[in-house]
C-alpha cells in the first residue's frame, strides 16, 4: 500500500533518532580530530600522544540538541525527497503513441538519466534539511569538543562577575548562552554544510539507488522464491547493504567540505567581528596551507567508517518502518472493508 507523508515522517524520525544515539560517539572524535586545537588540546606536547583521558571523554556532548533537530529535518528531507522523486519524473516523462494495424502502444520514457533525477531530488531535500539542522550543528559541534578544563575557565570567568553562580550542568544550553545577542550566528557554517551535504546527497543517493536496484535484480535473478520488493526482512537488508556502499564512497569524498565545517562551526563562537568572518573557500586554504591534503582528510577514515554504519542503518530502519507502517495501515483498510461488508451483508 502506497505510504503515506506520516508514514515516511514517523519512519524518518525513528530511524534517525536511533541511528544518531548508536553513531554520536563516532561524530564527536571526529569533530575533534578536525578541530583547529587538535594538536594542542587532545595530544601530550612534549611526546606527542594523544590524550585518550582527554578525547575519549563526553562522547555524548550535545546529543539532546541534535537529536531533537534532526527529528524534523530526516521528516522534511524524506518528504522532500519523495515528493521531488515524483514530481521530477512526471514532469521529464514523456509519453508517446504507436498505432499499428492492429492496436495503439503508450510508451512513457523518462528524457532525464534517472542518476541525475535522483541526484536533483536529493539536493533538493538536503537544502531544506540542512536549514533545519544547521543550529543543531552549530551547537553540537561545540559542544562536542569543549573539556573539563575549558568548561571551568568558563565557569570561573562568569562566576568572577556573578559571584556564587552555579556551574550549568547543560551543556547545550550553556553553549547556547553564547548565542543570545547573537542568535542569527546559529546559521554559522550554513553555506559550508550545504556545500558538504549537496555533493555528499547528490552522490550518495544516486548510488544507493543503483546499488539497491542491481542487488535486487540479483536476488531476484538467483532466488526467485524470495519476495525482494514485498518481504520486510528482504528489503531491509537490501536497504541496508546498499546504503552502506553508498555511504562509504560519499564520505571519503566530500571529507575536505566536512573539515571545512567543522572549522567554520568551531569558529561561530568567537567574538570576532563579521566582516573578518574566512569564507569557505579561505578557511579550506588554511586548512591546506598549514596542514595539507592530510589535514582536509583528517578524520576521513572514521568518517568513512561510522557513516557506512550510520547510513546503512538509517535507511534500512527507514525502510523497515515504510514497509511496516503501510501494511498495517492496509490490514486496517481491510479489517474496515470487511466490516463494512459484514454490516451490508447482514438479514436485517
Amino acid at each position: 500500500m502506497p505510504n503515506t507523508n506520516s508514514d515516511i515522517w514517523l519512519s524518518g524520525a525513528f530511524a534517525v533518532v536511533i541511528t544518531d544515539f548508536m553513531v554520536y560517539p563516532f561524530d564527536t572524535l571526529k569533530t575533534r580530530l578536525q578541530s583547529p586545537d587538535y594538536a594542542t588540546v587532545y595530544k601530550d606536547a612534549t611526546t606527542g600522544q594523544i590524550k585518550r583521558g582527554v578525547l575519549f571523554k563526553g562522547l555524548y556532548q550535545g546529543v539532546g540538541s541534535v537529536v531533537l533537530a534532526t527529528i524534523p529535518a530526516s521528516g522534511a528531507f524524506f518528504t522532500t525527497y519523495e515528493a521531488s522523486k515524483q514530481a521530477l519524473t512526471h514532469l521529464f516523462t514523456k509519453t508517446t503513441t504507436t498505432t499499428n494495424q492492429t492496436q495503439s502502444q503508450t510508451q512513457k520514457t523518462t528524457t532525464l538519466p534517472t542518476p541525475l533525477l535522483h541526484s536533483l531530488a536529493s539536493c533538493t531535500a538536503e537544502a531544506v534539511s540542512c536549514f533545519i539542522l544547521t543550529p543543531a550543528e552549530v551547537l553540537k559541534q561545540n559542544a562536542q569538543i569543549v573539556t573539563s578544563t575549558s568548561t571551568s575557565t568558563s565557569t570561573s570567568t562568569s562566576t568572577s562577575t556573578s559571584t556564587g553562580a552555579a556551574k550549568p550542568k547543560n551543556l547545550t544550553l550553556t553553549i547556547l548562552h553564547r548565542f543570545r545577542h547573537r542568535p542569527w550566528k546559529l546559521w554559522s557554517g550554513y553555506t559550508a554544510l550545504l556545500g558538504r551535504n549537496l555533493p555528499f546527497t547528490g552522490i550518495q543517493f544516486p548510488i544507493f539507488e543503483f546499488v539497491r536496484g542491481k542487488v535486487v535484480a540479483y536476488r531476484a535473478g538467483t532466488h526467485p522464491e524470495h519476495d525482494v520488493n514485498g518481504g520486510i526482512v528482504e528489503r531491509v537488508c537490501v536497504t541496508g547493504v546498499a546504503g552502506s556502499v553508498a555511504g562509504t564512497v560519499s564520505s571519503v569524498v566530500t571529507t575536505p567540505i566536512d573539515v571545512v565545517k567543522t572549522r567554520m562551526m568551531l569558529a561561530a563562537t568567537e567574538t570576532a567581528e563579521p566582516q573578518k568572518r574566512a569564507g569557505a573557500w579561505a578557511v579550506g586554504r588554511e586548512v591546506y596551507g598549514k596542514e595539507g591534503v592530510k589535514g582536509l582528510f583528517r578524520g576521513g577514515a572514521l568518517r568513512a567508517f561510522w557513516t557506512a554504519i550510520s547510513f546503512g542503518i538509517y535507511l534500512s530502519m527507514y525502510e523497515g518502518g515504510k514497509v511496516y507502517l503501510g501494511s498495517r495501515r492496509g490490514e486496517r483498510e481491510r479489517e474496515k472493508q470487511k466490516a463494512r461488508d459484514d454490516e451490508e451483508g447482514a438479514p436485517l
